[in-house]
């Protein structure tokens, strides 16, 4: 087939999309496709143009545009095929607010939050108790993430560049071992332990510079909370209405309780990333990873 490869785009991701992308075209060339990159960065216009002729679009970006739905809706309105979740439950996965209020309404359990609009942002605080996570409400590779503990360390968060302008969701710390688990159309992969070597959490360093974080997988953790994980990785793919795949993220509590944290519409897709990996130990290898996501892709066309 012909494949338009769509990465790279202009989030504060874009490196990271672009670094995939390179492996996601040897994976697809090693499978007999003809590949062509399209980045709507350089020519978000070029769109329509680029996709003329093509079989089917692979699509590797992550925030805005990719994650929100952006380039899915383009891509409906002229009928060409996609991996991945549609327009509509893209724009709702990556609004962790949005999000948020669909996983309590599906009795999902999730850190107690509060959203804080750009407007409000300068003379918000919060109602929820230090210490606290504050976040772009939109963002991913956890880019703007800040742990704060008091009114001081607030206010040095503010004022940082990075987050200038952005929605915020402020979330109650929750302090234990990270998690995360894959979705696969109708099958719930193992989950992951991450072990970040470096920081207090998992951030952007510890998720991509080379031996910043022990990532196990499957996760040594008991059969019980494997079978929980796993159903609620499901039960929040299901209730975003999400298709194909994701990977949800999960704080393990210190009592044992796992917290929903998101979903992730569009996975890192790296040789070595976390979806990846949890397909590894079911027996699926990258190249093969990629033919199911195509597969599924045109299985929804049909």
């Amino acid at each position: 087939m012909n494949i338009l490869l769509i990465a790279g785009g202009w989030s504060g991701e874009r490196e990271v999309a672009l670094s995939g992308a390179r492996q996601i075209e040897k994976g697809l060339t090693a499978l007999g496709h003809a590949v062509t990159l399209f980045d709507p960065a350089r020519d978000l216009r070029g769109l329509y143009a680029a996709a003329a002729g093509q079989d089917f679009a692979f699509i590797n970006l992550h925030g805005s545009p990719g994650e929100d739905g952006l380039i899915q809706c383009l891509l409906e309105r002229i009928d060409m095929p996609y991996q991945g979740s549609d327009s509509r439950s893209s724009l709702m996965a990556l609004n962790k607010a949005v999000a948020k209020q669909i996983f309590e309404a599906a009795g999902l359990a999730t850190p107690q939050w509060e959203f804080v609009p750009a407007c409000h942002v300068n003379e918000w605080r919060p109602l929820l108790p230090f210490p606290i996570v504050v976040k772009p409400n939109t963002g991913g590779s956890s880019l703007g993430v800040g742990i704060i503990g008091c009114e001081e360390e607030l206010d040095a968060y503010l004022a940082t560049p990075e987050i200038a302008g952005q929605d915020l969701l402020a979330e109650v710390l929750i302090r234990g071992q990270e998690l995360t688990c894959g979705v696969l159309e109708g099958e719930t992969l193992p989950p992951i332990l991450i072990r970040p070597k470096r920081g207090e959490f998992f951030d952007y360093d510890s998720k991509y510079l080379p031996g910043a974080t022990e990532e196990i997988c499957p996760a040594p953790v008991s059969d019980e909370l494997t079978t929980r994980l796993q159903s609620m990785a499901r039960a929040a793919h299901d209730a975003l209405g999400l298709s194909d795949y994701s990977r949800a993220d999960f704080m393990l509590a210190a009592d044992g309780s796992p917290y929903l944290l998101e979903v992730n519409t569009l996975p890192g897709m790296t040789a070595t990333s976390l979806l990846p990996q949890e397909a590894q130990a079911v027996g699926l290898s990258f190249e093969q990873l990629l033919a199911r996501l195509i597969e599924l892709g045109l299985r929804k066309k049909r």
